[in-house]
């Protein structure tokens, strides 16, 4: 029996996402089961898990922005960036003022080339670069064009300065810790990280694993199971004729047309008893709107 939906999970630290979505298929018994945007081990909070239909989702979910905590110590850098590697640099902060704390840190607003850092799952010729550094190899990264929206100082208790960044997605918080340590001449390092917030996933309504769990034991765990469509209510959306319903269903273009209001090219389309249906995607060539995405009504679990 199929299960189709969203559970908006609060990752717990020293697990991977991974672990998190094998847990979930575990428990619920849906084979179908994926997460929107990996977590590094050590970084706690939102995490979107999709079940069944949710997973074909997932794509547009990726490019919402995100939001995180940051707990920064300046004063030393580390081979990974965060708090698990090795002391590669130490500096003198005693002299360090607010107001260069303020300054460095608005110079990583907008859009900025960011590196990824040699402890990451970036690949270098097929191979994943922290492999590559556990071996103590180290090779030339490209940089990638990142958007951080907005960057503000939350605390700022010596050496610990705690940031909250809202961002694209590919941006490493672990690599912005570490340039702006060198930015300020004394390095730094990523000391802990939450995921505030991922798409329209909060971290006020995310469930913790044990909560999960024991919603699992009790059966009562569809209750924290979002609809399916939540992970793209930032698509417009429309409602469609039963004669364009089936046109969708069979994979066809719309016969009629879709008023427009907005340059999006993806739209949200769903039954006129209030069901998604289907992503449709405007094609420039053929002048219409076709199905990207159909979703059949499916029979519930038990």
């Amino acid at each position: 029996m199929a299960i189709d939906g969203i559970l908006n999970l609060d990752k717990p630290r020293s697990v991977t996402s991974f672990d998190v979505v094998a847990l979930v298929r575990r428990l619920s018994g849906e084979r179908r089961v994926g997460h929107a945007g990996t977590l590094d081990p050590e970084a706690t909070g939102v995490l979107p898990v999709f079940l069944g239909q949710g997973t074909r989702l997932v794509e547009y979910l990726a490019d919402e922005a995100k939001v995180y905590r940051a707990e920064i110590t300046l004063g030393t850098a580390t081979d990974t960036y965060d708090a698990t590697g090795k002391i590669t640099q130490s500096g003198d902060i005693s002299s360090l003022t607010r107001e260069q704390i303020e300054a460095a840190v608005s110079s990583f607003t907008g859009f900025i080339d960011q590196t990824p850092p040699m402890y990451s799952a970036v690949k270098h010729k097929g191979v994943p670069l922290y492999r590559l550094a556990r071996a103590g190899v180290e090779v030339p990264r490209k940089a990638r064009k990142v958007e951080i929206s907005q960057l503000r100082i939350v605390d700022w208790r010596p050496p610990l300065l705690t940031l909250e960044v809202e961002c694209s997605r590919g941006t490493y918080i672990r690599s912005l810790a570490h340039d702006l340590g060198q930015m300020l001449g004394c390095g730094a390092h990523l000391k802990s990280l939450v995921r505030l917030k991922s798409g329209p996933f909060h971290i006020n309504d995310a469930i913790s694993i044990p909560e999960l769990e024991a919603a699992f034991r009790q059966n009562k765990w569809r209750e924290f199971l979002q609809p399916i469509d939540v992970a793209v209510h930032h698509l417009p959306a429309v409602t469609v004729s039963e004669e364009d319903e089936k046109a969708i269903l069979n994979g066809r273009p719309l016969s009629s047309a879709i008023e427009e209001g907005t340059t999006a090219k993806l739209r949200r389309a769903y039954s006129s008893d209030g069901r998604l249906i289907a992503i449709l995607r405007y094609n420039d060539e053929a002048g219409c709107w076709k199905p990207a995405k159909v979703f059949r009504k499916r029979s519930k679990a038990a």
